[in-house]
């Protein structure tokens, strides 16, 4: 029996270091990281857009996998395609954003009228949540995204969503 009670508090902490271990890995993406991997047009509603790559940022979960977000320049776009439509989406994992959920794939996003929208590549709605606002964010910039204990914010200046990555 103690042989049994040793081995299940043995299994237990080797799951908490392993839970540990994989938390350990997951990592906003630096600016050089981004460089290596961000793609240089992102194709939306049947035309190629210049990715800004300065503003694009990304995520590595625990798992290894990586999410990038970036804005494009939709200056090509018809007005009612600019108005919803700021950057690309690219997971490599499921995201939760308050309650919706997002498969691996590729997406666009937009920041609008206090909402987040996002839209497969053709242009349809998947699905618009309420964007929050921090005002005690002191250096805010077109795009970012920041740990925030087990989820992440994606943020658009003071704008931002909370993102879990699975």
């Amino acid at each position: 029996m103690n042989r049994i009670l040793k081995c299940n508090r043995n299994l237990m902490w080797l799951c908490v270091v392993g839970a540990l271990v994989a938390q350990a890995g997951a990592q906003i993406l630096t600016s050089e990281q981004i460089t290596k991997i961000a793609p240089a047009s992102y194709f939306f509603a049947g035309q190629s857009a210049s990715v800004q790559v300065r503003n694009t940022t990304g995520v590595k979960n625990g798992a290894g996998k990586i999410v990038l977000a970036g804005l494009v320049d939709t200056s090509g776009y018809s007005t009612a395609v600019q108005e919803k439509y700021q950057g690309f989406l690219i997971t490599e994992t499921r995201l939760t954003f308050d309650g919706a959920t997002l498969e691996p794939g590729e997406y666009g996003f937009g920041f609008k009228e206090g909402k987040f929208i996002v839209m497969n590549v053709a242009s349809t709605d998947l699905f618009s949540i309420a964007s929050q606002n921090d005002e005690q964010l002191k250096h805010p910039v077109p795009l970012k995204f920041e740990k925030d204990g087990a989820v992440y914010r994606l943020y658009d200046g003071r704008k931002y969503v909370v993102v879990k990555a699975d």
